[in-house]
């Protein structure tokens, strides 16, 4: 009885140790979704601009910065609710800020949408008068987890 009672004790140390080496921190950081962040969006301006027919710009051009954070009090890592704001120079050279509010999962997957209105909403009115889909109100990117 003695020797079952050491196994089974045994046995569940060893598979709560397991577990446990299992938990350390979120690799869902700023220093990831950042990055990830900037480069959608500054490709989706790129290709906004163009559908425009403003002056043209490529992606570098836009210069996008991002600070994110988790919306959780005391929370900076994580999959869930965050905040992210982003500063870039619009197609008239002026530095614009927007604000988003992203669901990131587990995956590293993110949804993004605009929190204010500074960037039209989910449809824009081009030049010429056509309707078009906002590429830069809602959009979803990834980042590598690993």
């Amino acid at each position: 009885m003695r020797r079952s009672l050491k196994l089974t004790s045994g046995a569940l140390a060893g598979s709560v140790m397991m577990t446990l080496s299992g938990c350390g921190s979120s690799p869902i950081t700023p220093a990831r979704i950042e990055p990830a962040l900037e480069t959608t969006f500054a490709n989706l301006a790129e290709l906004q601009v163009a559908r425009l027919h403003l002056p043209q710009m490529v992606a570098p051009d836009f210069a996008v910065t991002a600070i994110c954070r988790k919306q959780a009090p005391g929370a900076n890592s994580g999959a869930g609710e965050w905040t992210c704001a982003l500063v870039w120079p619009g197609p008239n050279r002026q530095m614009l800020r927007d604000t988003y509010d992203l669901f990131v999962a587990t995956d590293g997957c993110y949804v993004a949408t605009a929190a204010g209105e500074n960037l039209g909403g989910p449809t824009l009115i081009a030049p010429d008068g056509t309707q078009m889909t906002n590429l830069l109100y809602t959009f979803e990117g990834c980042f590598d987890t690993t």
